[in-house]
C-alpha cells in the first residue's frame, strides 16, 4: 500500500528529539515503515522523545482520519461465564457449580439484543467462556436467533479460541465453520484471546492452548471467506517491548496479506482481579504504567499507518477521562457504548458498564474533535456536527461518579463543547 504523505503541522517537537527517533518518526511521516526494531526503540522511547512520538502519531491520524473521532452504539452480551480453559489473566470464568455461573438461553440472548436494538444499537458483540458441555453449533444457533428476530443487527461474535473450540466441537475445519457462520449471519469476529502472539508468554498466560500460529491461522481464515476482524493486544503483565513490536508487526504482516482487520485495540492489563496477578504479585506487573499506555497507543498508530487506520482506545479499561487523552495519542476510535460489561469488570476494572452515545459525543466534542457515529465496519452512519444523539439513561443504573464527571474539572471544555 503506497502512503501519499500530506503536508505536516507544526511538529515542533521533533526538533528536540535524539537523531535515531528523529529519523524513525520523519521516516514514517514521509510515508516510510517503521520496522519492529525501530518500534521497540519508539517504546523505549524517553525525554524529548516522547513528546516528539506523541506529536508524529497524532499527526499520523490527522492524515488517515482527519478530525472525527468515532463510535458505535452496541451492546456486550457474554452469553456464558462458565469456562474451563484455566487461562491465568482471567478473572471472568467460572465453574458451573460457583455462584453466579450462568449460561444465557437463546430467547434471553435475542432479548437483550432487542432491548439494545430498541436504543439505538446496529451492533451486537457477543462473546463467552468455552462450557464443556455446549455443542459446537451452539454458535450458530444463537446467530440464527438474532438473525430472526433483527435481520438488520449486526453480530460481532465469538473470538479466535471460540472458533477454535466451535470447529473442533463440530469437527469442522476453520474455513468450513467460518463460512457456515458467516452464512447463518455472522459479520464480523473480535479479534480478541490474541493476548501477546509470543509462544513464551501465551505459555504462561494460557499454558498455549491456543497459539499464536492457531489465532493466526483462524483469523486468517476468517478474513479469506470475507469475515473481517478486530485486532487486539493485551499488555502490561510479564510482557515488555520487543513483544508488543513483534505482535505489532505481526498483524501488520497479516493485514498485507488480506487487508481483513478494521482496527486496533490495545487492551491494558487490569490485575486486580486476575490470578496471574493475584498469584504471583511479585513477578507480574500491575497493568502498564501511564507512559506505556500512552505510547502503545502511538506506536501503534505510526507502526500500522496506511494499514490499520482505526486505532481505539478501550474505555473499560483506561476510564474515560484516560480514554480522551488517547486522542491525542493516535487515537481516532473511542469504541462503543457497550450497555453490558462483564470481562473487564470480573477483572477488577471500576469503570463503569456504559457510556450512552449522548455522552461519548460531548466527550470527543470537549476534546476538540467532530463526533461521528459508525458502523461496525467504520461505514459513517451520522455526523455530530450540529446536533446530539437523544440522551437516554443508562440501561444499568449507576452508583457513583458518572463518565463525564471528570469534565467538571475543565468548564472551558464543556462550554467550547456546547
Amino acid at each position: 500500500m503506497t502512503i501519499i504523505p500530506l503536508p505536516a503541522g507544526d511538529l515542533s517537537e521533533l526538533r528536540h528529539a535524539s537523531p535515531r527517533v528523529r529519523a524513525i518518526l520523519e521516516n514514517v511521516l514521509s510515508g516510510g515503515e517503521a520496522s519492529e526494531a525501530e518500534g521497540v526503540a519508539l517504546f523505549r522511547a524517553e525525554g524529548a522523545d516522547k513528546p516528539a512520538l506523541y506529536a508524529a502519531a497524532d499527526e499520523m491520524r490527522r492524515r488517515a482520519n482527519g478530525d472525527r473521532v468515532s463510535f458505535v452504539v452496541n451492546r456486550n452480551i457474554n452469553f456464558t461465564n462458565i469456562c474451563y480453559m484455566g487461562c491465568r489473566f482471567c478473572g471472568f470464568a467460572k465453574r458451573s457449580e460457583d455462584e453466579g455461573a450462568e449460561f444465557l438461553s437463546l430467547g434471553q440472548v435475542v432479548a437483550r439484543a432487542q432491548e439494545a436494538w430498541d436504543r439505538g444499537a446496529t451492533e451486537v458483540c457477543i462473546q463467552g467462556g468455552l462450557h464443556p458441555k455446549m455443542e459446537g453449533d451452539h454458535y450458530r444457533r444463537i446467530v440464527l436467533a438474532i438473525k430472526d428476530a433483527l435481520p438488520d443487527m449486526h453480530i460481532h461474535a465469538f473470538s479466535p479460541f471460540e472458533i477454535w473450540y466451535g470447529a473442533s466441537k463440530s469437527k469442522m475445519g476453520y474455513h468450513e465453520f467460518l463460512a457456515d457462520l458467516k452464512a447463518a449471519g455472522l459479520g464480523s469476529i473480535p479479534g480478541t484471546a490474541a493476548e501477546i502472539l509470543d509462544t513464551e508468554i501465551r505459555q504462561q498466560l494460557t499454558r498455549n492452548k491456543l497459539s499464536t500460529e492457531r489465532w493466526v491461522e483462524i483469523v486468517r481464515a476468517a478474513h479469506e471467506v470475507g469475515i473481517p476482524t478486530t485486532a487486539t493486544i493485551m499488555y502490561g503483565h510479564i510482557d515488555g517491548p520487543e513483544h508488543w513490536a513483534a505482535h505489532i508487526a505481526l498483524l501488520r504482516s497479516i493485514q498485507k496479506d488480506t487487508g481483513g482487520f478494521t482496527e486496533l485495540v490495545p487492551l491494558s492489563f487490569v490485575h486486580t482481579e486476575s490470578p496471574l496477578y493475584t498469584q504471583a504479585p511479585d513477578r507480574v506487573r500491575p497493568g502498564p504504567t501511564a507512559d506505556e499506555v500512552d505510547k502503545m497507543h502511538a506506536v501503534s498508530r505510526l507502526m500500522l499507518a496506511g494499514w490499520i487506520d482505526n486505532i481505539q482506545v478501550s474505555w473499560t479499561k483506561l476510564g474515560p477521562a484516560r480514554a480522551q487523552q488517547m486522542l491525542s495519542r493516535g487515537v481516532n476510535d473511542l469504541g462503543g457504548t457497550l450497555m453490558n460489561e462483564s470481562i473487564s469488570r470480573a477483572a477488577g476494572a471500576s469503570h463503569g458498564q456504559e457510556i450512552t452515545a449522548h455522552e461519548l459525543v460531548q466527550m470527543i466534542r470537549a476534546s476538540g474533535r467532530v463526533p461521528v457515529r459508525r458502523s461496525t465496519v467504520y461505514d459513517i452512519r451520522e455526523v455530530y456536527d450540529d446536533h446530539d444523539p437523544q440522551a437516554l439513561a443508562p440501561l444499568v443504573a449507576r452508583s457513583g461518579a458518572g463518565p463525564l464527571d471528570f469534565l467538571n474539572m475543565f468548564p472551558e471544555r464543556i462550554e467550547a463543547a456546547e
